[in-house]
């Protein structure tokens, strides 16, 4: 199955973007550090996002299947660049996960974040350390 994402660039570094299959759309702005004005996600910002809400959604799917419930579960994902070349040079993830999971249930709920599709797609030259934190 493949998913068409449209785009149009706007000028002043902006594209407007459209997800096909729902019509929900985002504009990416270029940051303050390459030439642009930081008003919106940048495209490497989207790769940041994609990797947290992936590794959420997957441990939201194990945490469905093994009856656990993770509501309230929080990712925060910091993006850092590196340069020549230009690239993502680290992707530092936080995953606060909410009271009352049980010890025997994390190991699976950290192996489906840790096997989502995006993280398994980032070249292995981006360091990507992951954080799990329970609160008991």
């Amino acid at each position: 199955m493949s998913v068409e994402i449209a785009g149009t660039y706007e000028g002043g570094l902006s594209v407007a973007l459209e997800h096909g299959p729902s019509g929900a759309k985002l504009r990416t702005a270029a940051p303050v550090d390459n030439q642009g004005d930081g008003s919106s996600f940048s495209p490497t910002d989207l790769v940041a996002t994609a990797l947290g809400s992936c590794m959420l959604t997957l441990m939201g799917i194990a945490a469905n299947r093994d009856g656990i419930d993770i509501t309230g579960a929080q990712v925060r994902v910091a993006k850092e660049m590196s340069a020549n070349p230009r690239r993502i040079g680290t992707l530092r993830v936080k995953l606060d996960l909410p009271a009352g999971i049980p010890v025997a249930a994390r190991a699976a709920l950290e192996r489906a974040a840790l096997t989502c599709p995006v993280h398994r797609s980032l070249l292995p030259a981006i360091e990507i350390p992951v954080d799990f934190v329970y609160p008991d």
